[in-house]
């Protein structure tokens, strides 16, 4: 079963109309979230970086996702279609795009959306193998926050990955400071403080990464947006990243051995973030 725009289908009797604007100029922008417990995990997170991206892309959120309790009640249907004993979750993606045609030029900043859902597996395992990207490097401009508009930078990043053969691809700025990984935020830890590089290094918005900086300030953590170059990541106490799917710990990066003893603050962030 699908959401589009409002309407609850079966995905074989969906169909998108031509023109396209998402399809043909990648006019839009999609989010990921995590349905757990009868409700939205991150939800206020998830809405803020909705808002900002519709904001930057002159796009009007429908009502009827456009707050709390309207987004919850809008997806609440759809995530009770894939809902079984078994599951500890669902995952949605939620796919926004401007109506209308036009060429680069648009005829209207009304969205049009549609909604997904599938089983969501969480993923708090170890990292076992990491490099540094070769290929590609992020870009910071007024979009590059959001999920979608630069989505064939993580295409290239994950093909990457996959041709060298590692768990993990950490991305670098133009500068070459590291910003994120393929689908996921960088953290690391070093004298009992937490780091993590700031937005302006060109890397995603994360939910996730939103949820814990706020969760470690709440408790007191030291926390700080750094630039930090490759090799000063390989002599970091503490290296992971983290997203809606969860916390994992880098073991390897660039054929160095990063300490895996257990850290105290990363155990404590990750026993915080169970009980919010």
């Amino acid at each position: 079963m699908v959401l589009l725009n409002g309407r609850l289908l079966a995905a074989e009797a969906a169909s998108l109309p031509l023109p396209n604007r998402g399809l043909y100029f990648n006019d839009g922008f999609f989010e990921t979230l995590v349905w757990a417990n009868g409700g939205l995990r991150y939800l206020s997170h998830h809405l803020a970086r909705m808002r900002q991206a519709a904001e930057a892309l002159g796009l009007a959120l429908p009502a009827s996702i456009a707050t709390a309790d309207a987004l919850t009640a809008t997806l609440a249907p759809l995530a009770a279609t894939t809902a079984t004993a078994a599951t500890t979750g669902q995952r949605l993606r939620l796919q926004f795009w401007r109506g209308g045609g036009g060429l680069y030029a648009p005829e209207t900043d009304a969205t049009e959306w549609l909604a997904t859902v599938q089983s969501f597996v969480a993923n708090d395992a170890p990292v076992s193998t990491a490099g540094f990207a070769e290929t590609v490097r992020t870009q910071l401009s007024a979009v590059s926050f959001c999920k979608g508009p630069n989505s064939l930078l993580y295409v290239l990043a994950a093909r990457e990955r996959q041709q060298r053969g590692i768990a993990e691809l950490l991305l670098l700025s133009e500068q070459g400071y590291v910003a994120e990984s393929v689908a996921a935020a960088v953290f690391w830890i070093a004298d009992a403080q937490l780091y993590t590089p700031p937005l302006a290094a060109g890397c995603v918005a994360g939910v996730r990464r939103a949820h814990l900086l706020d969760v470690a300030r709440q408790h007191g953590v030291q926390v700080r947006e750094a630039y930090i170059r490759p090799a000063e990541l390989r002599a970091a106490d503490v290296v992971f990243t983290a997203n809606v799917a969860g916390i994992r710990q880098l073991e390897q990066l660039e054929g160095t051995h990063l300490p895996t003893t257990a850290a105290p603050l990363l155990e404590q962030l990750r026993h915080w973030d169970k009980i919010r």
